[in-house]
């Protein structure tokens, strides 16, 4: 990747991590405001393209491509979501690396869960929190926030970021 491009996307990093307060991977960002008014959730871009990205990730980002104009996503919302998931990597466009899993896949249907409630990775928990529905968020999470050293598949090697684009079907 263009040296120069890797500096914007670590700047673009650093101005999403001082707006919602970031920078640990074990804060809660649920203070901060959402993407759509009134909601509470971690502060995401909306700029089309900018998927925040550094050689190291350290703390949870996200990119609103599309901004959802229904319901937000609140703690405790069932939540009925299109999901892709890939490993991180630095080198790769958009920082998708080796795809592990998408409900977009053959044979496959919407994955549905409870926000809040420890179903998925703390990353999807923090970062799916005031989305709205309709809407389409990238989420580039840290180990910390995903698998950790205790990675469930070959594809996801212990210890890795990941990248979700993750497109919010309904909330039911």
């Amino acid at each position: 990747m263009n040296p120069s491009l890797r500096l914007v996307f670590a700047c673009a990093l650093s101005i999403n991590l001082v707006s919602c307060g970031g920078g640990g991977g074990s804060s809660s960002n649920s203070g901060s405001s959402g993407s759509g008014s009134g909601s509470t959730g971690l502060q995401c871009s909306s700029a089309p393209g900018a998927v925040p990205g550094p050689a190291t990730v350290t703390a949870l980002s996200c990119v609103d491509t599309t901004v959802g104009t229904g319901p937000a996503a609140v703690n405790g919302n069932n939540l009925t979501v299109n999901y892709t998931g890939w490993v991180y990597s630095a080198n790769s466009a958009n920082y998708e690396g080796t795809q592990f899993d998408s409900s977009l896949s053959a044979n496959r249907m919407p994955f549905q869960f409870t926000l809040g409630a420890g179903q998925v990775i703390a990353g999807w928990d923090q970062g799916l929190l005031g989305m709205h529905v309709g809407g389409t968020r990238t989420l580039i999470i840290p180990s910390s926030l995903a698998y950790g050293a205790n990675s469930p598949s070959s594809l996801i090697p212990a210890n890795s970021a990941l990248v979700f684009t993750v497109t919010l079907v309904s909330i039911p």
